[in-house]
């Protein structure tokens, strides 16, 4: 699609209020998207919003490990819903992570996407057309070799591997379904020794959101290189 095509076209980005999400956020409102900044904190998402400086921004609150908010944060945005899906929200427990940390990350980066696409799909098989991007990490890469890194890396297996499943079982509806590594970036997560920016981050999950409707569906991608997983 060329710029054009992209305008007016319906966005929502999970955990989008800082770092990478808020990058994503930024360049699909360059596109000319509509996108919808998905925050667990509607004043941190509002005061994000208004910090890009671009028209059609707009906050939504959803915490992506609540039921409940998904529900609403879909009833909010019905009966069109959505036409791209950023699945960005995540945690990254450091060192050994107690019980219950090890259970957010569960819920947050593994089933969190997980619930967020069940509610936002149906609109986007209604019109024949969709893109849903899963972000993952790096870390993920040859899975059955990874050792170490805690629950974080397993956490994006599990999405790698749901994003797979979610991309067959859609076959030719239209909706291409893909995970994407920003890379070691520059944020709150990466920390400030990492080699990326959060733009450059940003820039690999927007190449996975703007491919073209011939594009792949069910791939692992950085920098729209594939990687092996």
């Amino acid at each position: 699609m060329t710029q054009t095509e992209w305008r007016g076209k319906r966005a929502l980005v999970t955990g989008g209020n800082r770092g990478i999400g808020l990058e994503v956020v930024r360049q699909l409102g360059e596109l000319g998207m509509e996108v919808y900044l998905g925050t667990r904190d509607l004043a941190a998402g509002e005061s994000a919003a208004v910090s890009l400086g671009l028209p059609g921004i707009a906050p939504l609150r959803i915490d992506v490990a609540g039921p409940a908010s998904v529900d609403a944060a879909r009833e909010a945005l019905a009966p069109e819903g959505v036409d791209v899906l950023v699945n960005n929200s995540g945690i990254y427990p450091r060192g050994d992570a107690a019980p219950e940390e090890v259970e957010e990350a569960w819920q947050v980066n593994a089933l969190g996407g997980w619930r967020v696409t069940q509610a936002f799909l149906p609109p986007m098989r209604e019109r024949g057309w969709g893109r849903i991007v899963n972000v993952s990490t790096e870390l993920a890469k040859h899975a059955d070799q990874q050792r170490g890194g805690g629950i974080y890396p397993v956490t994006k297996v599990v999405v790698n591997a749901m994003t797979r499943a979610l991309a067959e079982d859609l076959g030719d509806t239209g909706i291409l379904v893909n995970a994407c590594s920003p890379g070691w970036c520059r944020s709150d997560m990466g920390g400030e020794g990492a080699p990326r920016s959060a733009a450059q981050g940003a820039a690999s999950i927007v190449w996975g959101v703007t491919m073209p409707d011939d594009g792949s569906s069910g791939g692992f991608f950085q920098d729209g290189e594939p990687l092996p997983w």
